[in-house]
């Protein structure tokens, strides 16, 4: 499972023109589910969203985790994030989950974070979305479940 993680001051994703989700303050996260994904990566990957000390404390250093921040997550699906641009000039798409076990997978990782006290938002499943976010920072984050990097 990989996650960039983006640090926004709001996000929102629009869908057939109409906001379809939104937050303030929090983290804008973009997941995708690798075909070998299973509970244990979900666990791995909503455990660093939750705990990465990304926001700044009174001194300004990075200390702070969301909860502490009171900040929110807009997970979004991104199966892209799973592109093998290695060889050519069209990536592919081998290595992402099958649609409804990705689905399964994103879904799980929402309620895990929803059990460790996060308000969570969630984009659109398999829709043309526009996302929207205002960076802060920036700070983005990338996570790999079999930590590759």
């Amino acid at each position: 499972m990989r996650a960039i993680v983006q640090r926004v001051s709001q996000a929102r994703v629009i869908v057939s023109s109409a906001v379809h989700a939104e937050i303030g303050p929090g983290l804008l996260v973009y997941l995708g589910v690798a075909t070998d994904d299973g509970p244990d990566d979900v666990r791995y990957v909503a455990d660093k969203i939750r705990h990465l000390r990304i926001f700044a404390d009174a001194a300004g250093a990075m200390n702070i985790d969301i909860a502490d921040a009171g900040g929110s997550v807009l997970l979004v699906s991104a199966f892209t994030l799973l592109a093998d641009a290695r060889k050519g000039r069209r990536p592919a798409f081998i290595g992402a989950a099958p649609a409804d076990a990705a689905r399964a997978h994103y879904e799980a990782c929402a309620a895990v974070l929803r059990d460790l006290g996060l308000r969570v938002e969630l984009g659109a499943y398999r829709a043309d979305m526009q996302v929207e976010a205002v960076n802060d920072g920036p700070v983005c984050i990338l996570l790999d479940s079999k930590r590759l990097f």
